[in-house]
């Protein structure tokens, strides 16, 4: 599958016995969707990218601004005021040419992520808002896609991956209830360490690979929790809610009786 630039290219991957040939040619054929191309995204997809994998769509609706270059390192201060896919794309392609990445400037609603999401073996979620997080999570929950799911604010980070394969496995909406009231917190107006997104985001970009080469043991029911400022990292086990309206037995259509109205539809 790979000539000799490419072998040379990913030759300390195939050098890795869990990984090797076959665990690259599987990154190579690999295609993820990448939500947000902020402080989480912009890691994220130069890791996946420069990893060799296959085709990256990437989704965001913003601009670049000043504010920004502080911590999306996919980005130049010659950006500010292009369109950040746009411009994070041409970044992504000077990287490696050999990753078909497919830019897409828009906000993504419940219909759109429902067409891109049956596309791609995994996605990560690198967006900045709890409305953004749950449509994607009811997305993979529906299409059975693995999501990798992390967030990055002041000094605190976090990363889980949730997916709807594996019978045991939560969901995001069983760890993070749409119902519960909570104040979106964001780094506009609270801050946000730079490296930190960095971890957050190469982390999970390390998660959704090892998902697509089928090697390790994925964050699965489990969530990671990193203090910056002590680089103190903590794992929660997060088990999965027999009640939730997402993934649970009563927000699948053929487990409902006739007539009964969906738990889940104000959730997708």
């Amino acid at each position: 599958m790979f000539d000799d630039p490419a072998l040379l290219r990913y030759s300390r991957h195939i050098l890795l016995d869990d990984l090797g040939i076959e665990g690259q040619e599987r990154i190579a054929r690999g295609r993820a969707l990448v939500v947000g191309a902020g402080g989480l995204g912009s890691p994220a997809s130069l890791y996946l990218a420069a990893s060799g994998l296959g085709t990256l769509i990437l989704c965001d609706h913003d601009q670049v601004d000043l504010t920004n270059l502080q911590r999306q390192i996919a980005l130049g201060t010659a950006d500010v005021g292009r369109d950040k896919v746009a411009a994070t794309a041409e970044r992504l392609a000077d990287l490696n040419p050999l990753c078909k990445v497919v830019p897409q400037s828009r906000r993504l609603d419940a219909a759109a992520l429902a067409g891109l999401v049956p596309q791609v073996d995994v996605v990560l979620d690198c967006s900045d808002n709890f409305a953004t997080r749950h449509a994607v999570n009811a997305a993979c929950v529906q299409a059975g896609v693995p999501l990798v799911s992390g967030a990055a604010i002041r000094f605190d980070g976090q990363i889980a991956v949730f997916d709807a394969r594996e019978p045991l496995s939560p969901c995001y909406e069983c760890l993070f209830p749409a119902t519960d009231a909570a104040d979106e917190v964001r780094c506009a107006e609270m801050g946000v360490f730079a490296p930190l997104t960095g971890i957050v985001g190469a982390t999970q970009a390390a998660e959704a690979l090892r998902l697509i080469a089928g090697i390790g043991q994925a964050l699965t029911g489990r969530l990671l929790l990193l203090d910056a400022l002590s680089m103190r990292w903590h794992e929660v086990q997060v088990p999965r809610d027999p009640a939730c309206r997402v993934c649970g037995p009563l927000a699948r259509p053929d487990a409902r009786p006739s007539g009964s109205p969906d738990p889940s539809a104000d959730a997708r």
